[in-house]
């Protein structure tokens, strides 16, 4: 019956991952409270998954990711990028090559977050479409994360589920054989043929290009009897409720371009509001200002949208950004962070009625408007990613080194087995933090929660499969079906299964459940576990096939300008290749030692 309950939870899970009405931590935190209440998961044992090594290191690597962008070393790397040369090929090589490496030893989304203006402004400057490099961009980041124990969730998982089944975990570089044969073969395929099957998507427009922001503004003044003389403009804010973003101010003959929600408003001041047509006609009867509609505004709008102390951003929902399901009105943008939103692009089409009531998705591209100290403040607190190459930090050589150091010296624990990889590196972050290469917020910020809920609820629910006899269930199906399929044919099923799941759930959570299974079909034919583990991480890395199999994907969809089937065009061959690659790569450096 235990068995029953497991497979039917499992299933509804499946489900409502690839429905995605509800988000997948909260769709793995109700799997696991079924499970617990069923009394299949015992009560005491039902969150310890949250204090699992895997979900340790996840958290310990996102953090030593961003101490290593904070550094400026990673700028240095994208600094040499675009002194490339400008030949199409050899850019994509080159791009893919950087951040395959990059993605072996940082957050694959840090990666491509990175490097993602660097190959916009590279090819804008070539004149090549954006399309042409994001997808090899995406693509890559999740090839190089396959090389090393650190360089991927799942890779992390399942040095853990050898260490529980054999005593030994997989160490930092037992991936490598496999990952960097699987890397090269993808980078080359990627750059001789890939990047040709991606469709020529039009560059799309900048959202300033997009919209005709001028056209939503307008002038309204502040009559001597308002209610509103005397008080401050957030007092304005707070009835417009984000609908209307307040962008500058005529106070005294000086224009002030996003000005302080603290400003004590004067009568005769002229606010310069952008609102679509049918809230400025509802701004106005409730606040009672006057539409000046008969002078000639152009002159103020234009010193509110250039004012030297005024900043217009573009920049992308991340994954694990607070906006993510969200609008500007829940946020309360302007009065809690200082910014004004200007207009949403969501996959190249633009949105601008009705701002305040957008809920923001991952890949959304924001024209964020306020002081410049401020945008780069609230920026990182937003979890926004700005679509603009930076300017490179390289700043002392000390700060420069130092993090590299403390990185170098954590892998070099770990690789000579001196520390687990949990204890090196939760180090390495505790000295940084000491040390302020990386500040106590930032490191909050840097961690992606909802996969450190994903992990932690599903690691207990992977276990239920395998303690209720469901893993071995499923092996011996497995089993069963292949029939007289040699070992190396089961060993590509586990693989393309994985890859499968992986398309259409979060990938942690797919190595999570396959697992158990491959290590069940591995004793089944007497062979050695090690393989099938291997074909799993793999298989749960290899997300190529949609734009919400892997983070990555979703982030270079809007800027790329990319459809849905996109990702098949280059990803299913790209899959094939990873699939003939593979499967000798782990029998040569694994055996299945039957």
């Amino acid at each position: 019956m235990d068995e029953v309950i497991v497979f039917a939870v499992l299933a509804l899970s499946l489900v409502l991952f690839v429905v995605g009405k509800w988000r997948y931590d909260i769709v793995a935190i109700l799997a696991l409270l079924v499970l617990t209440i069923a009394g299949i998961v015992p009560a005491s044992e039902a969150y310890q998954g949250f204090g699992h090594p895997a979900v340790v290191t996840v958290a310990a690597v996102l953090i030593l990711s961003r101490a290593l962008y904070n550094s400026g070393v990673v700028d240095v790397i994208a600094g040499w990028y675009s002194r490339i040369p400008e030949m199409l090929t050899v850019r994509i090589a080159s791009l893919t090559g950087l951040t395959a490496f990059l993605s072996a030893f940082m957050n694959n989304v840090g990666a491509v977050s990175l490097l993602l203006p660097v190959a916009i402004r590279v090819s804008t400057r070539s004149g090549h479409l954006p399309s042409r490099f994001l997808m090899p961009l995406a693509f890559a980041s999740l090839l190089g994360g396959m090389i090393t124990l650190i360089g991927t969730p799942p890779n992390v998982i399942i040095s853990n589920f050898r260490q529980e089944e054999a005593g030994v975990p997989f160490h930092m570089f037992d991936f490598a054989l496999v990952g960097l044969a699987i890397t090269v073969a993808g980078t080359l395929f990627i750059t001789l043929l890939g990047w040709r099957l991606i469709p020529p998507r039009q560059a799309p427009l900048t959202l300033g290009e997009m919209l005709d922001i001028e056209s939503y503004m307008a002038e309204v003044r502040v009559p001597v009897r308002s209610r509103f003389v005397g008080r401050r403009i957030r007092d304005v804010e707070e009835l417009a409720n984000e609908d209307v973003a307040i962008a500058g101010l005529l106070h005294r003959g000086v224009v002030y371009g996003a000005p302080s929600s603290y400003q004590i408003i004067d009568a005769d001041d002229i606010l310069i509001i952008e609102a679509a047509p049918e809230d400025l006609h509802t701004f106005v009867a409730d606040t009672g200002f006057e539409l000046q509609g008969s002078r000639d505004i152009q002159s103020e709008i234009n010193q509110t949208l250039d004012a030297a102390d005024t900043s217009i951003v573009e920049a992308i929902v991340s994954p694990n950004s607070v906006a993510v399901g969200q609008s500007a009105r829940d946020l309360h943008l302007h009065s809690r962070f200082g910014v004004n939103l200007l207009g949403v692009s969501r996959r190249g089409q633009s949105l601008i009625r009705r701002l305040g009531h957008i809920n923001f998705r991952v890949g959304d591209v924001l024209m964020i408007q306020g002081p410049e100290e401020v945008v780069q403040t609230a920026l990182p607190r937003l979890g926004l990613l700005p679509l603009a190459e930076r300017e490179l930090r390289i700043g002392q050589r000390r700060r420069l080194l130092f993090p590299i150091a403390v990185f170098a010296v954590a892998l070099l624990l770990t690789s000579f087995g001196v520390l687990s990889v949990q204890v090196s590196f939760v180090a390495a972050v505790v000295i940084l933090l000491i040390t302020r290469f990386v500040t106590l917020e930032e490191a909050y910020q840097a961690i992606d929660w909802p996969v450190i809920i994903l992990l932690g609820a599903m690691i207990p629910v992977g276990e239920a499969l395998e303690t209720t006899g469901g893993a071995a269930r499923i092996a011996a199906t497995f089993a069963e079906l292949g029939g007289s399929l040699p070992p190396w044919a089961m060993l590509g099923v586990v693989l393309i299964t994985t890859t499968l799941l992986s398309a259409i759930i979060n990938n942690a959570a797919a190595v999570i459940l396959m697992a158990p299974i491959g290590i069940s079909v591995a004793q089944a034919l007497g062979a050695s576990i090690d393989p099938f583990l291997m074909a799993v991480a793999v298989g749960g890395s290899s997300a190529f096939l949609s734009p919400i199999a892997h983070q990555s994907n979703t982030i270079v969809m809007g800027p790329g300008g990319y459809q849905f089937a996109d990702y098949l065009r280059m990803g299913f061959p790209l899959e094939a290749v990873i699939v003939v690659v593979s499967i000798p790569a782990i029998m040569w450096a694994w055996p299945l030692g039957i």
